[in-house]
């Protein structure tokens, strides 16, 4: 069953049904579900429907035009042409004439064309001289980020200028996630979208009929589970040196998030660690996460995992490998990741809240047009009970900022069992003064896993929003 994606149809739908030529760019990490988009799209037309892989040139031209004669020309299908341009050609003269559109996917485009720098210039060549006056919609995609973005879509790009349309095809919000599992309970949801990250593949190998805990077990503590070995698998298809990723992974997932601190936990110079980050967010696995408030200051910079079941993996996974291997993960889940399993969804679950407050936020929900969000962090100044005068760190989980009027959102976070009471709020409000200066605090908002204590009863809640888990879902 096919779920979500609907706006990325309607685009590509969009595209198809223009007069002439049309071509869109997709491109999207590792399993985020490209192919599985193009394919429920293409379903009911005319495809020629390639995926290029790492093989060389020469074979991904053998490859593709096995595919093309077996489309356009099935009773010579072992024929082989000399150069890309001569199947083109082919293309060119079977789609002249033809009234319903043929739709031409070239999917993992750089596994090919990183290898055949004129492949896009040929394209190019085709699109401007053959295709514009023909029935026909081309589909470019990929998943190496960086390829597509500064070779496909930049101005530098032989094909700049040509495509109609572009889908950055992200991870699953934690809404349409829960679309995969729609009996479990808002917590289950949560905790599904925490452990697969909204990654279309991991969603889709969970079995809705099967309790939470089943599925994570029989996917990541089982020697034979699909997600066990998931981790090293996508980074050998990326990297050549899995073990300094591994280690800067590993450095990043425990908390450590500046250059200086990841280079000198896994021994490396900055420069050799900074090459393997920057690799790292074009795969899609990392980010750079910058204080909203301060996005110019690169001292107020961090490292941190993108992927939420990256991060699940490597907080519970390496140290049990060995009871896993011995059939025992079922135990290992039990007694450590469960108990654990709230501590890990407390990033999650900030995540999932910043975006909530953007998606009630830019409707005018707060009081203001939140425009972004994100988190804030810094110093506060505090008196103890001696009057003695002291700094200690400080941050705000969700600030939603307004960029039309200057205000903001600002809010709390607590994936706990246990209700949030008066000193969260109060912490909140004296946070939320550090941003005062140039923000006018028009909300506070407090969310919570299990609700709020009485004590909330007889507060004004007249800037006060009180949001549990159920009502993220509604």
């Amino acid at each position: 069953m096919f779920i979500g994606r609907e706006k990325e149809l309607k685009a590509l739908k969009s595209v198809y049904e223009k007069e002439g030529f049309g071509m869109t760019v997709i491109y999207g990490r590792r399993r985020v579900g490209k192919s599985t988009l193009i394919k429920e799209f293409v379903k009911d037309k005319k495809v020629i429907f390639y995926t290029a892989t790492k093989v060389g040139p020469e074979r991904n031209l053998e490859l593709f035009t096995k595919q093309v004669l077996d489309v356009l020309e099935p009773s010579i299908s072992d024929a082989t042409f000399p150069a890309i341009e001569s199947v083109l050609d082919l293309i060119s003269a079977r789609i002249q004439d033809e009234d319903k559109k043929t739709v031409l996917v070239i999917d993992e485009l750089p596994y090919w064309a990183e290898k055949d720098e004129a492949l896009l210039s040929i394209l190019q060549k085709y699109i401007d001289t053959m295709w514009l006056q023909n029935n026909m919609m081309l589909i470019l995609c990929g998943s190496t980020l960086s390829f597509m973005e500064k070779k496909v879509l930049s101005e530098k790009s032989p094909i700049f200028g040509r495509r109609d349309s572009q889908i950055k095809l992200e991870a699953f919000n934690y809404k349409d996630s829960a679309l995969f599992v729609p009996d479990y309970s808002a917590e289950d949801k949560a905790i599904c979208y925490g452990v697969t990250g909204g990654v279309a593949k991991y969603l889709a190998l969970f079995d809705p009929k099967k309790s939470l805990d089943d599925n994570i077990i029989k996917l990541f503590f089982t020697s034979d589970g699909y997600l066990y070995d998931e981790t090293r698998n996508l980074l050998t298809q990326e990297f050549s040196d899995i073990t300094l990723v591994n280690n800067i992974i590993e450095q990043v997932a425990s908390g450590e998030n500046t250059l200086n601190n990841i280079a000198s936990k896994v021994h490396e110079k900055d420069t050799t660690v900074l090459y393997s980050l920057e690799k790292l967010i074009d795969v899609g696995l990392v980010e750079k996460k910058k204080c909203i408030t301060e996005e110019k200051n690169k001292k107020k910079t961090q490292y941190v995992l993108k992927d939420h079941m990256f991060s699940f993996w490597y907080k519970f996974i390496p140290k049990a490998v060995s009871v896993i291997e011995m059939g025992q993960g079922e135990i290992y889940y039990e007694k450590i990741v469960k108990p654990r399993l709230h501590f890990f969804m407390g990033g999650v679950f900030e995540e999932m809240c910043r975006y909530y407050t953007l998606e009630q936020g830019i409707t005018g929900m707060f009081g203001s047009i939140i425009t972004e969000t994100g988190t804030w962090w810094g110093t506060e100044l505090l008196t103890d009970d001696n009057g003695k005068k002291y700094q200690q760190s400080a941050d705000i989980d969700v600030v939603g900022l307004s960029s039309v009027d200057k205000t903001a959102v600002c809010g709390e976070c607590k994936f706990k069992n246990e209700k949030i009471d008066k000193e969260i709020y109060e912490t909140l409000i004296r946070r939320s003064r550090l941003l005062a200066g140039n923000y006018l605090i028009k909300k506070y908002l407090l969310f919570s896993l299990s609700g709020f204590s009485k004590w909330f009863d007889n507060v004004d809640k007249t800037d006060l929003l009180l949001i549990s888990l159920c009502d993220l879902y509604l």
